[in-house]
């Protein structure tokens, strides 16, 4: 999922404060595994990835060595008799699809021409899972009744990513991100589509969030360009263009519980709000973690230190500037209106600024565990991490 670090300061300072306390992900369409930033949970991490390609579940349960984390071979899907699916009727829920438009598809069936045979491996790497050995479709899990079945009361991240019926596996989940106090909904959403209010468009996904209490937090959009022009890909494989049009992204929504006025409306535990910053940072959202924090304060103080976490999520928020300033620090630069916060603005002051110590007399120090380039983000282009940043700075100099 874009936008998704791939190991955050805050988070693992999190992680290790919540001992004894789960931390639960459902993963539909598991490809690839558990997201990494997840595991800093370690042994509290629970996780239930389905996925219906069934060799890529083996190898993924061959692989695992965390005994709360379970790959499931089967589809996700909803009953017949579902309120959307009776809507719909004879339409499909992916309508005006270009996909047979796109430069992607030419060039996958030109692959398919020259290496017509390929590995479950090869398949699974280019998004082909519909040709893997596949779970039986007749009988698809229905995410409520497994719950139910499986006594799970809590969960904190849920994922959706099954390139087709997205939205009506979330349709299901309407009373469940209420009664398992979800606290964030990963998708992927589509930007095409029709007017119909069954199709699986960001539109309808997004009126369907709201509705239930969540905001969108994060978006990403990959452009795909069209076959009759097509443009360099972002990858070593067929997926997104340089250019092209809005085709497909990822949103995240969340529990706006950093605003006062909505967790006044809550009964919320402090590990249940610790998790939400952890959540937070693992999407890079560092502002809206220290809001949590600033909020619900008083609470997180039984179990970490809410001094601590701010300064740590404002070293992250800092990037590459060294040393890092204190939260407090930070914020009073904020205050006096510091060039710090101005692209363009470099005066006399802006050294001075940069070398600021923390509240205590001394930089934040980076002692949990990560490589000061802590930003790095897995699953998009757009935020590279210092290393890379670095090159680029020597390219130019060249």
């Amino acid at each position: 999922m874009q936008g998704l670090r791939y190991d955050s300061l805050s988070c693992r300072y999190t992680a290790s404060q919540l001992a004894g306390v789960s931390f639960t992900v459902v993963d539909v369409g598991c490809s690839g595994g558990i997201y990494y930033i997840w595991r800093l949970f370690d042994q509290n991490l629970v996780a239930f990835g389905f996925d219906p390609n069934v060799d890529e579940c083996k190898r993924l349960t061959a692989e695992e060595h965390l005994p709360g984390v379970q790959y499931i071979p089967a589809f996700v899907g909803l009953p017949a008799n579902h309120p959307i699916a009776l809507r719909r009727g004879d339409n499909t829920c992916l309508q005006r699809n270009p996909w047979d438009r796109l430069s992607v598809a030419r060039s996958l069936a030109v692959r398919d021409k020259l290496k017509p045979a390929m590995s479950n491996a090869e398949l699974t790497a280019l998004n082909q899972w519909q040709r893997t050995t596949l779970a039986d479709p007749d009988t698809p899990i229905y995410l409520p009744d497994f719950f139910r079945e499986r006594a799970i009361a809590d969960i904190d991240f849920i994922k959706i990513d099954v390139d087709g019926p997205d939205f009506d596996i979330l349709q299901t989940l309407a009373d469940s991100l209420i009664e398992l106090n979800v606290l964030a909904v990963g998708l992927e959403v589509n930007f095409y589509g029709s007017d119909d209010s069954t199709g699986h468009t960001f539109h309808n996904t997004d009126r369907f969030m709201r509705g239930l209490g969540f905001v969108l937090a994060h978006l990403a959009i990959r452009p795909y360009s069209l076959a009759a022009l097509p443009a360099r890909y972002q990858y070593d494989r067929p997926a997104e263009s340089f250019t092209g049009r809005p085709y497909q992204g990822d949103a995240l929504y969340v529990r706006d519980w950093g605003d006062p006025a909505e967790a006044a409306k809550q009964n919320l535990s402090p590990a249940k709000m610790a998790k939400l910053t952890a959540i937070f940072a693992a999407f890079g959202l560092y502002d809206a973690a220290a809001e949590v924090v600033l909020t619900h304060r008083a609470g997180l103080t039984a179990i970490l230190d809410p001094v601590r976490l701010l300064d740590l999520l404002c070293a992250e928020a800092q990037g590459d500037q060294e040393p890092k300033l204190s939260y407090a620090a930070y914020m009073a630069a904020f205050e006096r209106d510091d060039d710090l916060f101005y692209t363009g603005r470099k005066t006399a002051n802006e050294p001075e600024a940069a070398q600021s110590p923390g509240a205590d007399g001394t930089a934040v120090e980076q002692d949990d565990g990560c490589s000061p380039s802590f930003s790095r983000d897995i699953g998009s282009a757009s935020q590279p991490s210092g290393i890379i940043r670095g090159l680029y700075r020597r390219l130019r100099k060249r």
